[in-house]
């Protein structure tokens, strides 16, 4: 089946985040697409609401089969039913984990930048946050070891929530890197939990692996956290997962979602999670060719109109980075003057202190969209610069 991603859904007056705007304004933030559903997902929650009972769930073996084998065939993860549990979404699981790993008053350890809830869900559950910055190397983020052991040592981390692939920087951290932080994290008794959740939006010319294949012999202290929302843009249908290898450490984590009753999804999650993860392979292929010819767009048309905006070419999502500080001083001043041009994109500030006159922008619409939104976004700043 062929899918038409130029079809322009009008999503206002729906209670939609995204395009939430009484006025003309044209989103280009929040990470979701502007793309229909892969069929056989649309499919699968038509048939439950025609059968229509809509009880009590469990996942089905059928469930466990399709996540195991989705993950296993494309990144050689293997998984067993035992090493899954469920999660309403990625941020709780996040908090859930400063509980399995950490007591009140612990540091835990994150990147900057990074998406703004591993900031909010430490300092939110009474932890002590630690910040390492990415260091930008010829535009593209690198961890900084030699700053990441320094701070290990000098706070006493005890958890370091790790982003892969990076949000909002879109690096895929290869192989080699991984095995850099799970020596430091070894070497100083520090859990990891690694938020995998754009692991499927890799782009063509990247490898994703996943931690835990990394992680033989530490297994004991190694989450990995990810979802079929961002993959198949249904993120209003909550529900994700987290993978952990060690016995021990996968029944402290169902013991801790127990106290909060906090371990099941709905109806229609379980539904479209097996939907997407069975059938929803062609409909994402055709959206990443569809997502990286947006981003040449973006890339071509910035380098053209807009040539002093530094841009940081993804690696993995439909989320490009941009450094915006030759046309703006202030974040809040930059944040305004596309605004005030009707067109929406992330305040890189949110992000944390090295996101200091960056936007993040999601190029996962219709090319008609995304167009006149980077029409604006030329108009807005050409226009600051000139003043």
């Amino acid at each position: 089946m062929l899918y038409n991603f130029d079809e322009v859904i009008d999503r206002r007056d729906t209670g939609s985040v995204k395009w939430h705007y009484s006025d003309e304004t044209i989103p280009l933030w929040v990470a979701d697409m502007d793309f229909k559903a892969a069929a056989p997902i649309l499919q699968s929650i038509e048939q439950v609401t025609q059968h229509g009972i809509l009880g009590y769930i469990k996942p089905t073996e059928a469930l466990y089969d399709a996540i195991i084998d989705w993950h296993g065939s494309r990144y050689n993860l293997q998984l067993d039913k035992d090493n899954i549990l469920f999660s309403p979404g990625v941020v709780p699981s996040l908090a859930l984990m400063m509980h399995v790993f950490t007591e009140v008053g612990d540091a835990v350890l994150i990147n900057d930048p990074i998406y703004a809830p591993f900031m909010s869900k430490v300092e939110q559950n009474g932890r002590t946050l630690v910040t390492s910055a990415l260091k930008d190397v010829e535009g593209q983020y690198r961890l900084d070891l030699a700053d990441i052991e320094a701070k290990i040592t000098q706070h006493d981390v005890k958890l370091y929530l790790l982003c892969n692939p990076h949000n909002p920087g879109g690096r895929v951290w290869t192989a080699e890197e991984l095995e850099a932080i799970l020596t430091l994290c070894k070497k100083y008794n520090v859990a990891i939990v690694s938020d995998e959740i754009h692991q499927d939006l890799t782009l063509s010319g990247h490898t994703f692996t996943p931690l835990l294949t990394l992680a033989t012999g530490y297994e004991h202290k190694v989450v990995s956290l990810t979802s079929m929302t961002k993959t198949f843009n249904i993120a209003g249908i909550k529900g994700s997962m987290i993978f952990a290898k060690d016995e021990g450490l996968i029944k402290k984590i169902s013991q801790q979602q127990h106290l909060n009753d906090e371990y099941e999804l709905n109806l229609f999650a379980y539904t479209a999670m097996r939907s997407a993860y069975e059938q929803g392979g062609a409909w994402l292929t055709q959206a990443l060719e569809y997502i990286e010819a947006n981003i040449d767009l973006t890339v071509r048309f910035l380098e053209e109109y807009l040539p002093d905006v530094r841009i940081m070419r993804p690696e993995a999502s439909y989320l490009i980075w941009l450094d915006c500080s030759a046309y703006a001083k202030d974040d809040q001043m930059l944040y305004d003057t596309l605004r005030d041009a009707k067109v929406e994109l992330n305040a890189g500030i949110k992000y944390g202190q090295e996101g200091h006159l960056k936007m993040r922008i999601n190029v996962a619409c219709p090319k008609a969209l995304l167009t006149e939104g980077l029409n604006r976004i030329y108009q807005a700043l050409e226009n600051s610069s000139k003043h």
